[in-house]
């Protein structure tokens, strides 16, 4: 026997009883074979849309003819033929499962940002990150970028950004933290200061200005000692509130800075500056790709950061062995 489908009215008056009631739902799945089953008047089609053998489709849609009570389709050697209850059954799933395809896709939308706000450290965003964004931008037309500069410790309870960029020795806690490139800290200078042959060795700083700066992630005392040069006293000393301006002051010849190579490598190339002492007592770094949580927007941006980072890894490698340097410099 068939059970008669509800009128409109019966139908609005069990939704506002809904609430009220205790969900008996039909197996979805079931549901879902069913629906595709219904739309093709076939099997075999909605087994190919739903990637699944045409059994497991005939066997889905009897469940659910099980667990309804009512016969579904008149099935016959030739032909599958929707009964009545079958077809109102139908407009209902359909109509269900494409309200909820809507309603996930919304919250797709929502969840994954078509903004990315970006935190890093000043210097790094004007002298690295604003010179290549274009090609990401080229990459990913749809994803509005923002940047905010900071080198506190990275907190995305308490600031909003969806990446936060810092260079540290460890990853850092907390959060996902991917390594994108390595940081190599050294003595830089303007070319002039190399003439006349007064400035070979880590003990003729004493005849210079060092250039500190509050940022800075190597001090020029812990460099002094591990170039052998403990307590040396500098003729003068400047000193900055943020690296920039260091490495602006060495590149017009004010003095010598500590300051991650890979910042300066165009500078270095082009003989605006120099590195007086090769390799030694360098400091190495990571730069950190850091998130609350990955998504696919994170994801791309983070994959062209690794790019962007392996191809300054490579210019600054590059250099390095045609001045011969030892061919570990960039890893450490």
């Amino acid at each position: 026997m068939l059970v008669a489908h509800p009128r409109q009215g019966s139908l609005a008056t069990l939704n506002r009883r809904l609430p009220e009631m205790t969900r008996k739902l039909p197996p979805l799945n079931a549901v879902r074979a069913f629906e595709a089953a219904g739309r093709h008047v076939s099997f075999t089609r909605a087994a190919t849309e739903l990637n699944v053998t045409h059994g497991a489709v005939s066997r889905q849609v009897a469940s659910l003819e099980e667990w309804l009570g009512v016969p579904l389709f008149m099935r016959t050697a030739s032909q599958l033929v929707l009964t009545e209850a079958g077809r109102c059954y139908l407009a209902e799933a359909t109509a269900v499962l494409d309200r909820l395809a809507v309603a996930s896709m919304h919250l797709v939308d929502q969840v994954v940002p078509s903004a990315l706000t970006i935190n890093a450290p000043p210097t790094f965003t004007m002298r690295w990150l604003i010179a290549r964004i274009s090609s990401f931008q080229r990459r990913r037309p749809d994803v509005e970028i923002r940047f905010t500069t900071s080198i506190a410790p990275v907190n995305f309870h308490e600031n909003a950004y969806d990446i936060a960029i810092r260079g540290a020795c460890e990853p850092i806690q907390g959060c996902v933290s991917l390594p994108f490139m390595t940081e190599v800290i050294v003595p830089l200078c303007h070319c002039d200061l190399l003439e006349g042959g007064c400035l070979r060795e880590p003990g003729d700083l004493a005849g210079h200005t060092l250039i500190h700066y509050v940022t800075e992630p190597y001090p020029w005392e812990e460099w002094l000692d591990e170039a052998g040069v403990p307590g040396l006293k500098p003729i003068g000393q400047l000193k900055f509130e943020q690296m920039y301006f260091a490495l602006h002051a060495a590149a017009e010849g004010l003095g010598i800075a500590l300051v991650p190579l890979f910042l300066a490598i165009d500078e270095i190339v082009s003989n605006r500056l120099c590195v007086p002492f090769g390799p030694r007592a360098a400091r190495y770094r990571k730069y950190f790709a850091c998130a609350s949580h990955m998504n696919p927007v994170t994801e791309s941006f983070y994959e062209w950061l690794l790019k962007e980072g392996q191809d300054t890894e490579q210019s600054i490698a590059a250099w390095a062995a045609s001045a011969g340097w030892p061919a570990s410099v960039v890893s450490g």
